[in-house]
C-alpha cells in the first residue's frame, strides 16, 4: 500500500548536508503494510514555509529493527536506483494536493497533522497516482547520494588503504561528508567492536561457519554495520555481526537487507541466508 510521510525540514536539512540514506525508520504501523514496489512519498516544509514534496522511496523491503531502537520499531529499504529525493527549494506547493488527498489533516499547519504514530498514512493506489502526477515535473536532486560503505568500512576497521570514492557526490558536498564520516567515529573503538566480535564466536563467519583461522592460521573475517555508517547506522557491536569476506562482499554488492525480526540477510535474487551464529543481537 503507498504511503505518506511529513519529514520535519530540520530533518530533511540534516539529511540534504550529510547525505540521504535511502531508508525511513519509523514506529507507525501503517509502516508494515508496504509491500516491494510501493512508493513512500515523503514531504516537508521549504525554508520560504511552503509545503512541498521531498522524496519518493520505491519499497524494496520492509524489516523489523532491534527492539527500542530510537528511530522506530520499522525499517523501509529504499531502491537505490528507482527511489528519489527532490530539491525542496523548487517544488510547487503541495499543501493543496494533500488536503484533497482524503487523508485526515485538520491541524491549522498541516505538519501538526502528521505527528507521533500519525506521521506515516496510508493512501490510495489512486491518491498515489495523483501524487505521481503532481511529481512529474519536479526538479530532483541529481547529487543525492551514499558512501560506498565497503570502502568506508575498509578504511575504517580495518585499516585498509582505499580511494575516496562517493556515489553521485559533488566536490563541495564531498568535503563536508567526509569529515562527517571520518572525524565523527572513533575508529579504535571500532576496531575494538569487531576484535569483541572475532573472540566472541571464534572468528568464524556467522552466516556460514566459516573458519579461516582453521585454514590458513589467520582470522580474516570483517566486522559489518547491519544498518550502514554511512547511512546512520551506530557504530555499537549490537549493530555489527562476523562475516567472511565472501559474504562480507555479496551484502555490500547487493546491499542485501538485514531483518532484526529472523536474524536474516535477504538478496535481490531471492536468497535469504539466516544467521548460523547470533549471540549478541538485541531482540526485534
Amino acid at each position: 500500500m503507498p504511503l505518506l510521510y511529513y519529514w520535519r525540514s530540520d530533518n530533511y536539512q540534516r539529511d540534504r548536508s550529510f547525505g540521504f540514506g535511502f531508508h525511513l525508520n519509523q514506529n507507525s504501523p501503517a509502516m508494515a503494510t508496504a509491500s516491494p514496489g510501493d512508493s513512500l512519498w515523503a514531504f516537508t516544509r521549504s525554508a520560504t514555509g511552503r509545503y512541498v514534496l521531498a522524496a519518493e522511496l520505491v519499497v524494496r523491503a520492509v524489516t523489523r529493527n532491534p527492539r527500542n531502537y530510537r528511530y522506530g520499531a520499522w525499517r523501509i529499504w529504499g531502491d537505490l536506483e528507482r527511489s528519489r529525493y527532490f530539491d525542496a527549494d523548487l517544488g510547487p506547493n503541495a499543501e493543496p494536493l494533500i488536503r484533497a488527498l482524503g487523508i485526515r489533516a485538520s491541524g491549522a499547519h498541516l505538519g501538526q497533522s502528521f505527528q507521533g504514530g500519525a506521521a506515516v498514512r496510508r493512501v490510495s493506489e489512486a491518491a498515489h497516482q495523483t501524487i505521481a502526477e503532481f511529481a512529474r515535473e519536479i526538479p530532483t536532486l541529481p547529487t543525492a547520494a551514499i558512501y560506498p560503505e565497503d570502502e568506508f568500512e575498509a578504511r575504517l576497521v580495518h585499516d585498509q588503504p582505499v580511494r575516496p570514492l562517493v556515489v553521485r557526490e559533488n566536490r563541495a558536498q564531498y568535503g563536508v561528508r567526509q569529515r562527517y564520516l571520518y572525524e565523527s567515529v572513533d575508529v579504535q573503538r571500532a576496531r575494538r567492536n569487531v576484535e569483541a566480535l572475532q573472540q566472541l564466536y571464534g572468528g568464524l563467519c556467522q552466516i556460514c561457519r566459516y573458519d579461516p583461522q582453521q585454514v590458513y592460521g589467520h582470522r580474516l573475517c570483517h566486522g559489518h554495520h547491519v544498518q550502514w555508517l554511512s547511512r546512520g547506522g551506530a557504530d555499537e557491536v549490537d549493530n555489527m555481526v562476523l562475516v567472511c569476506p565472501n559474504h562480507h562482499a555479496a551484502i555490500h554488492r547487493d546491499d542485501a537487507i538485514f531483518d532484526f525480526s529472523d536474524r536474516a540477510f535477504s538478496f535481490s535474487n531471492g536468497l535469504r541466508e539466516v544467521l548460523a551464529l547470533d549471540r549478541h543481537l538485541p531482540a526485534a
